[in-house]
C-alpha cells in the first residue's frame, strides 16, 4: 500500500506542480464559464423547466469539452515515461504492474475531480443571476458531480489504455479522443434510428447522455453506476495487460 501512495503522490506532483496542469484547469474553467454565460443569456427572464445541472449537460459545448479533457490528462501517464526512458526504470523497481496502473489512474481521477470544482461556482452564479429559486439544490448538485466522476472514470480509463499501448503522447491522445467521440456518436445514432429493434437497443445501451439524465435530477440509479464502473474496469484491465506485455517482448 505504501508503494501505491508513493506512486500516486508522484503522479499528482507531476500534475499540480507543473504549469501544464494549471493551464488545463484554467482552460476548462474558461470554457465552463462561457457555457454558463450562454445559459444566463437564454434563460435570464424565463423559468427553468429542468434543473440548472441538466441545462449545463444539455449544451452542445459540454459534450465537445468532455471527450477532450481526459486525453489531455492521461496522454502523458505512460507514453511520456516511455518516450523519456523513465518507464523502464520505473518497471524495474520492486513495484507491481497493478500498483502502477491503479496509482496512475487514481492520480488522473483526482486531477479530473479537482478540474471540475469551478463548475459549482458557475451553478450558483446561474442560480443567483437568473432569479430561479429552487432550481438548484444539494441533490441535483451531488448527483451531477457523481455523474461527472462516473463519466470521467470511463474516459480516463480509456486514456490510460491508449497511453499504455503507445509511446507517443499525441497518438495516445488522438486514439483516446476517437474512442470518446465514438461513444458519444453511438448515442446520437441510436436516437436517429426510426426502427426500434435489437440493433437500436444495443447501440442505445452506450448512449452516455441518457445514462446521466437521472444523475442530473439527483437520482442515483445503480444500473447506470454499474454501467460506467464495468466499462472502466474493462479498459483498466486492458491497461494492465498492455503494461504486462513488456514481459513478452
Amino acid at each position: 500500500m505504501q508503494t501505491y501512495w508513493t506512486l500516486m503522490r508522484r503522479e499528482l506532483a507531476a500534475s499540480f506542480l507543473s504549469l501544464t496542469g494549471y493551464a488545463i484547469i484554467a482552460a476548462v474553467t474558461f470554457l465552463v464559464g462561457l457555457i454558463f454565460i450562454v445559459i444566463i443569456g437564454q434563460y435570464a427572464n424565463s423559468p427553468f423547466e429542468v434543473p440548472v445541472t441538466e441545462l449545463f449537460f444539455n449544451t452542445f459545448w459540454f459534450w465537445i469539452l468532455l471527450p477532450l479533457v481526459a486525453p489531455i490528462i492521461t496522454m502523458r501517464l505512460f507514453a511520456l515515461e516511455k518516450a523519456t526512458g523513465t518507464y523502464e526504470t520505473l518497471m524495474t523497481t520492486p513495484v507491481g504492474d497493478f500498483q502502477v496502473v491503479s496509482a496512475k489512474f487514481s492520480a488522473a481521477m483526482i486531477f479530473y475531480a479537482v478540474m471540475w470544482l469551478p463548475l459549482f461556482g458557475g451553478l450558483f452564479v446561474v442560480q443567483r443571476y437568473t432569479n430561479q429559486a429552487g432550481a438548484l439544490d444539494a441533490g441535483t448538485i451531488w448527483g451531477m458531480y457523481v455523474g461527472l466522476l462516473l463519466i470521467g472514470c470511463l474516459f480516463v480509463s480509456i486514456g490510460c489504455f491508449t497511453s499504455a499501448a503507445s509511446r507517443s503522447q499525441v497518438m495516445s491522445a488522438m486514439v483516446s479522443l476517437v474512442f470518446g467521440i465514438t461513444l458519444l456518436l453511438l448515442g446520437f445514432v441510436a436516437n436517429q434510428m426510426e426502427v426500434h429493434d435489437w440493433r437500436s437497443e444495443a447501440i442505445s445501451f452506450f448512449n452516455l447522455a441518457s445514462h446521466v439524465r437521472d444523475f442530473l435530477r439527483g437520482v442515483l440509479d445503480t444500473r447506470q453506476v454499474l454501467f460506467y464502473l464495468s466499462l472502466s474496469m474493462f479498459f483498466l484491465f486492458l491497461t494492465l495487460r498492455a503494461v504486462e506485455s513488456r514481459r513478452w517482448k
